[in-house]
């Protein structure tokens, strides 16, 4: 497993560029598509929740340099995001059809609303009714992302032997 983030980091470096210099300068469907985050989110179900928070992490701050925002900002939510997303996968559905899109159409609109909650909690210009009316497209562009970028990070990362995965959930004190 030591080439995994080698290769994570490059795949989530050629999603930043992607969204930075292509993606981020066009709208349709009133939103704006974000390949770092449904990349994230592949790597993170395919390969764990520790994995995805590193990932998450790794991915906000290259986007926070890039777009030159609040440095961590978008480090926090995609941890957060890649933890829970690869927290779903280990626990119930990582080979399940529906996983990936289930995992993106919750994390666009949570992404969404945590990243206006933020921004409230830091004093920055958040308007709401902007943020409400790019959701839909959002999640639309988002889901039509899923399927060939699941696809592509499932060839990059084949799921792991059953040795290296967890197995059951546990309950403290059992």
């Amino acid at each position: 497993m030591g080439i995994d983030p080698v290769k994570a980091f490059l795949v989530l470096f050629a999603a930043v560029l992607v969204q930075v210099s292509v993606l981020s300068a066009y709208t349709l469907f009133g939103g704006t598509a974000d390949v770092v985050l449904v990349t994230l989110l592949s790597i993170a179900l395919l390969r764990g929740s520790v994995f995805g928070a590193a990932a998450g992490f790794g991915a906000g701050l290259l986007l926070d340099v890039a777009h030159l925002e609040t440095l961590g900002f978008t480090s926090l939510l995609l941890t957060v995001a890649g933890f829970w997303i690869g927290r779903y996968g280990e626990t119930t559905a990582r080979d399940r059809f529906h996983a990936p899109y289930t995992s993106v159409a919750v994390v666009t609109v949570l992404y969404a609303f945590g990243a206006l909650a933020l921004r409230f909690v830091l004093g920055e210009s958040a308007p709401a009714d902007l943020v409400v009316s790019a959701l839909p497209g959002n999640l639309l562009l988002n889901l039509l992302l899923t399927l060939p970028v699941y696809a592509l990070v499932r060839r990059m990362f084949p799921p792991l032997a059953a040795s290296d995965r967890v197995r059951e959930v546990r309950l403290l004190g059992q």
